[in-house]
């Protein structure tokens, strides 16, 4: 799998889960700073969007993108996942007015390594946007091959129409 950062190829320090794989275990924090694990997300559908900064503009626009269709789809788990800080999360947060998106820290890399998106010449996760279904099996998948482009949100969403 090929992905590039402004044209340059950068190597994951994995190859990430496929669609029919279990989404692998991993542990982030909330902003509470409570672990938050695979396990946790059982029992629902949920919709993992991967960004590797929070602070940049595209990573901004994915997470508010998402966070305005989270109405529409009631009893999924929205979720972004960033290496940033829980404090540079909630900073964003704060600062965009978004209340819904459930934020979750990966500065201890668990994700990243279980999922393979880390990128490890960085330390920032691959752009991507993953939907599992209540096993925890992964439904869908989008790895973005260039991380500076947002991903193909009305895939994903076309994706969980059908689960719910």
């Amino acid at each position: 799998m090929k992905v590039t950062f402004k044209g340059k190829e950068v190597k994951l320090i994995g190859i990430p889960p496929k669609v029919g794989d279990n989404m692998p275990n991993f542990t982030v924090l909330n902003k509470d700073k409570q672990e938050v694990t695979k396990n946790d997300l059982l029992g629902e559908v949920s919709l993992i969007s991967v960004v590797p900064d929070i602070n940049t503009p595209v990573c901004s626009i994915q997470t508010k993108t998402f966070n305005k269709k989270m109405d529409q789809f009631p009893n999924v788990n929205f979720l972004t996942i960033s290496t940033n800080t829980i404090q540079d999360q909630q900073n964003w947060c704060a600062a965009e007015d978004v209340k819904n998106m459930q934020l979750l820290s990966d500065k201890n890399l668990s994700f990243g390594k279980a999922t393979g998106l880390l990128i490890p010449a960085s330390g920032i996760l691959a752009r991507s946007v993953w939907i599992l279904n209540p096993n925890g099996k992964i439904l869908y998948r989008e790895i973005v091959d260039e991380i500076t482009n947002e991903p193909n949100y009305e895939a994903a969403l076309e994706e969980l129409k059908k689960l719910v």
